[in-house]
């Protein structure tokens, strides 16, 4: 295996629209949504370790997760969990780790990838990222892996690509999330791909991308650059980190940047970013409904998505498109079609009973 490959696993997000399963305690990235026996992390921590040395494999999350990443990945140590004392959305963290990687490793390449997305042909995943590896080895390149939209999705931003040169397209421009008629003009105009936020590049590019666009973030972490990897380092972090800017990696070097690239991505793919994308991945039911960890009795109940813990018996009667979460102190019974609405009703939840159900 490469000794130059690298891996960000993304892993400090809270997963506030799985509640009450997800919780900010215990994010959905560290448990077995799907039932398979592995948790999410696990299962990202896995895909990659196909592609890069496992001590190459660098986990980015905040720092009240530490424990709960060693407890699921025993193979990882501690210098590969990268902490952060505060949320600073994913551009600093991206440039703390790169600028600590290099230090490592000036001839690195690395993949970010989020810990919470689904895929299934892995053989492929490694194939698309091995042929960014390639080209970013070869080239200053920004590199990221787009989905080929199955239908006008409102939910993702989108990538606007020109003409390929051996699979690699150049990136036109970054596009937010559009309304529905504008993702239907993005579909029929078909150089459109879904931006999934997996990037790949030399730490050289990647730095560099940061120097020119974001001087003010480059420049402090820059300054911690003697203390990276050595006993100091904690303590840079813990007085510098919270001065970074809240800014996206998408915002600070992507869209800006001229030098981007992108593969259309030849693997299945889902971001499980709400219940009803978990329910889209999940086996049915003869009625449509898809059931983890409960044993299940319905009538005239289809479209739903059930999960409780192992062995729970669940009798529904009479609901349709539901979501139906039994955790703990908690019942979640919701309209699939108001998803999007959970993490407000976690804010209701926490300023009427206390930040104790969340």
């Amino acid at each position: 295996m490469n000794k130059n490959y690298y891996a960000i696993l993304m892993a400090g997000g809270v997963g506030s629209r799985f509640w009450p399963i997800s919780t900010e305690q215990f994010p959905k990235q560290f448990h077995d949504m799907l039932g398979t026996g592995d948790t999410l992390i696990q299962k990202t921590f896995s895909r990659l370790s196909q592609v890069i040395p496992k001590e190459n494999i660098f986990i980015l999350t905040n720092e009240k997760y530490n424990d709960l990443v060693l407890q699921q990945l025993p193979e990882v140590t501690q210098r590969q969990v990268v902490l952060e004392p505060a949320m600073r959305n994913t551009a600093p963290c991206i440039l703390y780790a790169s600028l600590k990687i290099q230090k490592e490793n000036p001839d690195a390449v690395m993949i970010v990838a989020p810990s919470d997305h689904w895929i299934e042909d892995e053989n492929a995943f490694s194939q698309n990222v091995q042929q960014a590896f390639q080209f970013c080895e070869q080239n200053d390149a920004l590199m990221t892996l787009g989905i080929t939209p199955t239908f006008p999705n409102t939910g993702y931003g989108y990538i606007e690509s020109g003409e390929a040169t051996n699979g690699i397209h150049p990136v036109i421009q970054f596009r937010e999330k559009p309304d529905y008629e504008t993702a239907k003009q993005f579909l029929s105009q078909g150089n459109f791909l879904w931006n999934a936020g997996i990037f790949m590049w030399s730490v050289a590019s990647v730095i560099k991308a940061f120097k020119n666009n974001q001087p003010e973030l480059f420049d402090l972490f820059k300054s911690g650059i003697a203390a990276y990897n050595t006993d100091a380092e904690d303590n840079f972090i813990k007085d510098n980190y919270a001065k970074a800017e809240n800014i996206s990696v998408d915002y600070a070097i992507m869209e800006p940047s001229k030098n981007v690239y992108v593969i259309p991505a030849t693997f299945d793919w889902n971001d499980l970013g709400t219940w009803g994308s978990l329910y889209d991945k999940l086996d049915k039911d003869q009625d449509n409904n898809a059931v983890v960890n409960a044993k299940t009795l319905t009538e005239d109940a289809s479209g739903n998505m059930i999960r409780t813990k192992a062995g729970k018996l669940v009798v529904v009667d009479g609901l349709q498109d539901y979501i139906i979460v039994d955790k703990d102190e908690v019942l979640l019974i919701f309209p699939k079609t108001k998803e999007q609405d959970i993490k407000k009703v976690l804010q209701n939840v926490k300023d009427k009973f206390g930040e104790h159900y969340g």
